[in-house]
């Protein structure tokens, strides 16, 4: 009744009514808890805990290393029941530890989680139970921590439920459409969207980190009475869990299980400029040749969508780009890197379309046509989960781009984006949507990363619209989305943003000024793009796009020209006193190149986020917490975004133990109190830690 527990090969087993628990050393100060049903197999993919880990912190040689103890005993409890009345029994218990974590399993089953120093309780299951020695879990209730509700004739929807903790904030979890950066309270869909990317792993002030390791679509709920995720289809158990003495100890933990990015590319570190849409070859390169003429720091310029005859033809559409290896040669003798769109949508009329789809290289509907997407076209998507489809999607866009000359690609629609988000209407490959499709972004950035990795690219970089955990390591800088051109728009992505850092995602960028319409003439909108462009200075990547008003005619009737384009977007467009703006902060990326290298390499090398909460760099200080509109870029720029219309004066926290200089006064201030700055449309604050002079 209670069930069997038992130590095996480094790692603790709980057999019971047909579930097969384990708990084992994975990493660092981590363990990962996997759980199954009969007939099904706990091993069959490790997804986002990918990398090799160290012998001396993987089950039996984390025992060997004297990282790993493992202990069982059986507990004396009372069982009530009508007949024969109460009785004693002993009932199995076991606990394991690595490093500074400890899990206990309890003698009614539940999993509790403690630092292994002090004792700390750091996360445990939630059950209502008659079992469980606890007081608190002697419920007639009967709801346990690990439910398994089997579908009729398939897997299940799983649900793991744990204790709140009414005082524990909540970080990370990728990039979701709201002001909120502590997420208690906060109800998250664990699902892909355009402008939504789910990656989750979440950061506690208890002192753990949790990755749910589960591609699956489902939600979790950070709630007062209950923390409760959910799979809606799935086959297993599957997260990680680890502690930690500070946020930094505990991301670096995870970043060494799930990988850490590339070490960015110098070009990639200054401004891109892009919108919606440059229609063709020669308007592209006469903006090239404006921003060179006027004297502009221009690193990157983008080949926005629909350059294309078919979607799904990946080639440069010969009307409307008659020369692409000249554009490409031109724009490096200006020492512009060329960014090309790719979109996994294929058409019918695609020179690819048949292969694709006679070789099972496209996604799968269930019922009815084979349809996921309708832009310009009727398509549906490439199946980034085949491996053999990833290569033949590569050999495409080797040939009719990289052979030419570009090595930086812009991965959008990566969701994949629905026409109808009916999530288990697709089958990918590996599985259908409902039980893997999260793992899409992760897939279609490796379909570059490998390719450009085979051709000698070791710093490999591509813009992606989505994530999901381990993205990182394919080289994905992930952008917010098609956002909206609002100081409320603005505001969200502040928080998408440093969410995003904390689930691992550290490179990331937004479309400054937002994407969805802001017209270049209008003064009110003026003032919003001036604002995200002092902001977007200080992000990872510094890229202005946008699809603004008012649009263009299209330039042909032919082809990806039939595409309507956007109104101008380019720094010199909203006039002469934003331009000036947008020159001042343009030099400013240019003086920071040699820090922002830096902290590239942090990334690179540990995982550390480019821009962070101020408590990443100031734990022990606990006001940092409070103030959820300022960030660090890097360890030594404190930045707080403008994000309100008119504001004129802004209250800044400077954080306790070091001298800030004010970059625009030179005021120098102490830390642990509350500033008053001027904010002018030309002054977004931004102060320097303890003698940092770059600018």
């Amino acid at each position: 009744m209670a069930g069997i527990i038992e130590a095996k090969d480094g790692k603790l087993y709980r057999y019971f009514e047909g579930q097969t628990t384990c708990i084992e050393p994975w990493g660092q100060n981590a363990l990962r808890v996997r759980s199954v049903m009969m007939g099904y197999d706990m091993n069959d993919a490790d997804y986002a805990l990918s990398e090799e880990v160290p012998a001396q912190y993987r089950a039996a040689g984390a025992a060997a290393a004297g990282n790993c103890e493992i202990k069982t005993w059986f507990e004396e409890q009372t069982v009530v029941s009508n007949f024969p009345g109460e009785r004693l029994i002993k009932v199995p218990c076991g606990s394991i530890s690595n490093g500074k974590i400890r899990a206990e399993i309890t003698a009614g089953g539940k999993i509790v989680f403690y630092e292994t120093n002090t004792g700390k309780l750091l996360l445990e299951e939630f059950a209502r139970n008659r079992l469980d020695g606890h007081s608190k879990d002697l419920s007639a209730l009967e709801i346990v921590g690990r439910e398994f509700m089997p579908h009729r004739g398939g897997d299940y929807q799983l649900t793991a439920r744990f204790e709140p903790n009414p005082s524990e904030r909540i970080y990370g979890m990728g990039q979701y459409q709201q002001p909120y950066l502590n997420l208690k309270g906060c109800t998250l869909e664990l699902a892909q969207r355009n402008s939504q990317a789910s990656v989750p792993f979440m950061l506690s002030t208890q002192g753990y980190g949790f990755l749910w390791n589960n591609p699956a679509v489902g939600k979790v709920t950070f709630a007062r009475n209950l923390t409760e995720w959910v799979a809606y289809s799935t086959k297993k158990l599957d997260y990680w869990i680890c502690a930690g003495d500070t946020p930094a100890e505990i991301e670096e933990q995870y970043a060494a299980v799930t990988g850490t990015v590339p070490m960015m590319p110098e070009y990639a570190m200054g401004f891109w400029q892009c919108k919606l849409r440059y229609a063709t070859q020669e308007q592209l390169l006469e903006v090239a040749r404006e921003y060179k003429r006027r004297g502009l720091p221009l690193d990157v310029i983008v080949c926005d969508f629909f350059h294309w005859e078919h979607q799904g033809d990946w080639n440069f559409d010969p009307t409307y780009w008659p020369d692409p290896e000249g554009m490409i040669a031109e724009l490096k003798s200006m020492g512009i890197e060329l960014m090309v769109s790719i979109w996994p949508t294929v058409e019918n009329a695609s020179v690819n379309f048949k292969e694709l789809n006679e070789r099972g290289y496209l996604i799968r509907t269930e019922r009815g046509l084979q349809y996921g997407m309708d832009f310009m076209a009727p398509t549906i998507h490439f199946d980034a989960t085949n491996p053999d489809a990833r290569k033949f999607v590569w050999n495409v866009a080797k040939k009719n781009y990289f052979d030419r000359g570009v090595k930086l690609f812009w991965l959008d629609e990566a969701e994949p984006e629905y026409k109808i988000y009916d999530f288990d209407h697709f089958r990918y490959y590996a599985g259908s949507n409902a039980q893997i499709g999260n793992m899409y972004p992760v897939m279609y950035a490796k379909t570059f990363f490998d390719g450009l990795r085979e051709q000698g690219i070791d710093k490999t970089l591509n813009l992606l619209r989505c994530a999901w955990a381990g993205s990182q390591k394919y080289g994905a800088l992930v952008w917010s989305g098609d956002i909206g051109t609002t100081f409320e728009s603005m505001r969200n992505q502040i928080a998408a943003g440093l969410n995003m850092g904390l689930a691992g995602i550290t490179w990331w960028t937004t479309d400054i000024g937002g994407f969805h319409g802001g017209n270049a003439n209008d003064e009110a909108y003026r003032e919003v793009f001036a604002r995200w462009f002092e902001w977007g200075t200080f992000c990872p990547v510094m890229r202005v796009h946008g699809d603004r008003e008012p649009r263009q005619e299209p330039v042909g009737t032919t082809g990806g020209a039939m595409c309507c384009s956007g109104g101008p977007n380019e720094v010199y467009s909203y006039g002469e006193r934003v331009y000036e703006i947008c020159k001042k902060y343009m030099n400013y990326r240019v003086q920071l190149k040699p820090y922002i290298a830096q902290i590239m390499e942090e990334a690179h090398q540990k995982g550390t986020p480019v821009i962070r909460p101020m408590f990443y760099d100031f734990p022990e200080d606990q006001a940092t917490y409070d103030y959820e509109d300022q960030h660090m870029f890097g360890p030594s720029l404190l930045i707080a975004p403008v994000y309100q219309a008119g504001q004129t004066h802004k209250q800044v926290y400077l954080p306790q133990g070091s001298k800030w200089r004010d970059i625009h006064s030179g005021t120098v201030y102490d830390g642990g109190q509350v500033v008053t700055i001027e904010t002018p449309l030309e002054i977004t604050p931004v102060f320097a830690r303890d003698g940092f002079d770059l600018i």
